[in-house]
């Protein structure tokens, strides 16, 4: 089955939602330019009353590695996720100092975006239409030779999301401003997002956990 991100989260409410839908991943997003930004204190709280059983992934663009690996061992976030074009240098040195998982996420606009998110090293990738939260699909035939499991993002929401799992069957798909109104999360949205994936083609590649 494929796996469900809710990223951008940043209330108490928004919490109290996915808790009762049960995705994979929910996402803190990091990013002081993002309008969906919470302080680490914030997302601290938050991830208190998340259930155990959902993963929170924090993302960040060019933060300090320390600062990254501190949250992910305060247990604040149990995955990083990188959108801000970090090196792979970047990475081995966020890996040597945490053994969690890191996302790698890549804004795909040429084959040669693919081919770079095949070489990443990273544990994951994440497949993106920029800079990420700007609600823009990406030309998913570009797609043809992504060669590793991957998270889907830009742009999805339940008008597209049964699309494109049928067409491209990712590892996860990841959804930000798809299930907002007014720039904040509706949970009606966020039922009919998860209701629409959970009704597709079950898909069963796994992914280092």
């Amino acid at each position: 089955m494929t796996k469900i991100k809710l990223c951008g989260l940043s209330r108490p409410c928004d919490i109290e939602a996915v808790n009762k839908l049960q995705p994979s991943y929910i996402g803190f997003v990091f990013a002081p330019k993002s309008i969906r930004y919470v302080s680490m204190e914030k997302a601290a709280g938050l991830k208190e009353l998340l259930s155990p059983s959902i993963k929170a992934v924090g993302v960040f663009v060019r933060e300090d590695s320390e600062t990254v690996a501190g949250l992910l061992r305060k247990g604040t976030i149990d995955i990083a996720q990188l959108h801000g074009g970090e090196s792979e240098e970047y990475i081995k040195q966020l890996q040597a100092l945490t053994d969690k998982p890191i996302i790698k996420a890549f804004r795909i606009d040429t084959e040669q975006d693919v081919e770079a998110a095949n070489k990443s090293i990273a544990d994951y990738v994440l497949l993106d239409s920029g800079q990420g939260g700007t609600g823009t699909i990406f030309d998913w035939n570009l797609l043809g030779k992504i060669s590793r499991p991957y998270f889907l993002a830009g742009g999805l929401n339940t008008d597209n999301v049964h699309d494109a799992i049928e067409r491209l069957h990712p590892y996860a798909v990841d959804v930000s401003s798809g299930i907002e109104t007014d720039g904040y999360k509706d949970s009606q949205k966020m039922e009919h997002f998860v209701r629409v994936v959970r009704t597709c083609t079950p898909y069963g590649r796994s992914i280092k956990k």
